[in-house]
């Protein structure tokens, strides 16, 4: 048997979730991770908002770019970037 895939659940559980998941469209999967993805995006502007919360909307957007692309390719999509004081 394959280890756990999380210390808090049951083996029963864990099985029923699996196969819960095998028996997904792609449809219904890309929804899942579409919803996960977006929460993700939510929870880092949560942040950037709480540790500036005098930033204009656009500043947000490229801290989150930073973020999310990294600082070269955000630097490159974005090359404002390199004129601010968020490097």
């Amino acid at each position: 048997m394959a280890a756990p895939l999380t210390p808090d659940t049951s083996p029963e559980i864990e099985r029923m979730q699996i196969e819960r998941w095998r028996q997904m469209s792609p449809a219904e999967k890309a929804a899942v991770v579409s919803g996960l993805t977006q929460a993700v995006y939510d929870l880092a502007l949560a942040g950037i908002r709480l540790r500036h919360p005098d930033a204009s909307p656009r500043e947000r957007f490229l801290r989150l770019a930073l973020i999310t692309l990294g600082r070269d390719l955000a630097r490159q999509a974005y090359p404002e970037i390199t004129a601010t004081d968020l490097l």
